[in-house]
């Protein structure tokens, strides 16, 4: 490319579309940051004290971590997009996917083994 030409610019398709996933992402972030909350102020009887702000204190940092990476991979894969290159892979996806899972099974414990 010549030295006075510009970059091409982007479909806004994409441009969007990665914007689109950013925004899902956060508002993951978000939901964790909510169930850290409620968690904390709304069941006081659902666990132990301890258990109960340890597990607040794991979806706060899980919201704050999602919301760093989510950053990243917009940046990422915006330059690759700009750079017609292949778009990163990510781990990000199978590591919320593990975690939520075994949330779902500690709180699945905590309902059922408190609750009586």
């Amino acid at each position: 490319m010549a030295e006075d030409e510009e970059p091409e610019e982007l479909d806004y398709r994409f441009t969007l579309a990665n914007e689109r996933t950013f925004l899902a992402w956060i508002r993951t972030a978000l939901a964790l940051l909510a169930g850290a909350v409620a968690l904390d102020q709304l069941t006081p009887e659902l666990a132990p004290v301890g258990v109960r702000v340890a597990l607040a204190v794991v979806l706060a940092a899980g919201g704050a971590g999602l919301g760093v990476a989510a950053y990243r991979r917009w940046v990422r894969v915006e330059r690759a997009m700009r750079a017609g290159g292949p778009l990163p892979a990510t781990r990000i996806m199978l590591v919320l996917t593990v975690c939520v899972a075994v949330a779902a099974a500690v709180f699945s414990v905590l309902i059922i083994g408190w609750s009586r």
